[in-house]
């Protein structure tokens, strides 16, 4: 497949979501850079924006209830960088007086929503990543303000040859596998939501669990019949296919395309849906296909064997990412340079990058089993 681009904002995701730090002063001010602080009441916010990851309650890890605990000790080393960071930021926009409107946000975002495909699949996916449209505009706003920095810093211009030198050096990075494009209808049995939405109803607030588990299967069963009957139709008319996934499909993402997923590689879909993708013919429309997801209805449109990408095909992608990776080679090394210049006060010594550094290696040295572990050892 295609080399992957990454974005600043991509790059730089958990440095914009911090917010903006203070100015110097105020009792509960932990560190300071140049004029700006980072305080106590805003370390915590950061804090406890990672420590409230559903991925620590999984492990079953409560970074509030152990101060001093290793991970507490590495997401505290995280933080506070981040927050380091993102005060020296601020302060180059100031110092190279680097402003912008409301409409270079909106610019930025409709170039994004334009790659995405339409504002509903932009929509859908915030809302996979649970992320809202407020939010994604203020880390977008970071974002551009970044971008206009690093294009105040001295950048090498991406040429042909560049890129010509780069796809013939990693041509490996070019080579895909078979793919297949195809779209899809899916009628979700996602028993959760089907609970949910039976309790959102005001007649069923009483109902008994053994009642809502009998609507929930009633439900279910609908759903299998409502799934059975579009698979009839579709494979009755596929010419209308497209129509049916728009008014049926329950994946918001791909209905409003009319159910398009575009081209596909094995791996990158569940394996019952790759299965029968990858051996049902082109322009002929599938059984149902049960995944975890619900039932999926497939028509399979187009196959491309294995092979590389011509150069000329990839050249606009090679010549961003080749401009990307200088803008974020440009960029890490003003952030280090500003770092090593500023002047930094640790207020509270207890967040120094160094002192809790110490922390980690003397709890790493007085814990083998946490030494194994961090250092992919079999016990």
């Amino acid at each position: 497949m295609k080399i992957k681009l990454q974005t600043l904002l991509t790059a730089f995701l958990s440095i914009i979501l911090l917010t903006g730090c203070g100015v110097k002063g105020g009792k509960d001010v932990l560190v300071t850079v140049n004029d700006i602080a980072i305080t106590k009441g805003e370390y915590e916010k950061e804090f406890n924006k990672v420590a409230e990851n559903p991925m620590f309650k999984q492990m079953g890890v409560d970074l509030k209830s152990n101060p001093d605990g290793y991970m507490n000790l590495m997401v505290k080393d995280r933080v506070i960088n981040e927050m380091i960071v993102r005060a020296l930021l601020e302060d180059a926009f100031k110092k190279n007086n680097i402003k912008i409107s409301d409409a270079d946000v909106e610019k930025e975002l409709k170039n994004i929503i334009d790659k995405v495909g339409s504002k509903e699949k932009f929509n859908e996916i915030l809302k996979q990543n649970g992320i809202s449209n407020s939010q994604f505009k203020q880390d977008l706003k970071e974002e551009v303000k970044i971008k206009k920095l690093v294009e105040s810093l001295s950048l090498t211009k991406i040429t042909d040859e560049m890129a010509q030198k780069f796809y013939n050096e990693n041509t490996d990075k070019f080579k895909y596998p078979d793919k297949v494009k195809a779209s899809h209808i899916l009628i979700s049995t996602d028993k959760n939501r089907i609970k949910e939405i039976i309790l959102a109803k005001e007649e069923n607030k009483d109902l008994s669990d053994a009642e809502v588990e009998k609507k929930v299967d009633e439900e279910l069963q609908a759903r299998l019949q409502k799934a059975q009957k579009l698979l009839n139709e579709a494979k009755l008319n596929p010419a209308n296919f497209a129509q049916l996934a728009k008014d049926n499909s329950d994946d918001p993402g791909s209905a409003v395309q009319g159910g398009d997923l575009g081209y596909f590689t094995k791996d990158q879909m569940v394996p019952e849906f790759s299965k029968a993708a990858f051996s049902a013919r082109p322009s002929v429309v599938t059984g149902l296909v049960k995944t975890d997801y619900g039932y999926h209805i497939i028509l399979v449109k187009d196959r491309i064997a294995a092979g590389t990408e011509p150069y000329e095909k990839v050249k606009d992608d090679i010549k961003t990412y080749l401009d990307n990776k200088e803008k974020m080679n440009v960029l890490q090394s003003y952030i280090r340079n500003a770092r090593n210049s500023a002047k930094i006060e640790y207020v509270d010594s207890s967040f120094n990058p160094d002192e809790i550094q110490k922390q980690i290696k003397e709890q790493t040295k007085n814990n083998p089993e946490l030494n194994k572990m961090i250092n992919g050892e079999k016990k």
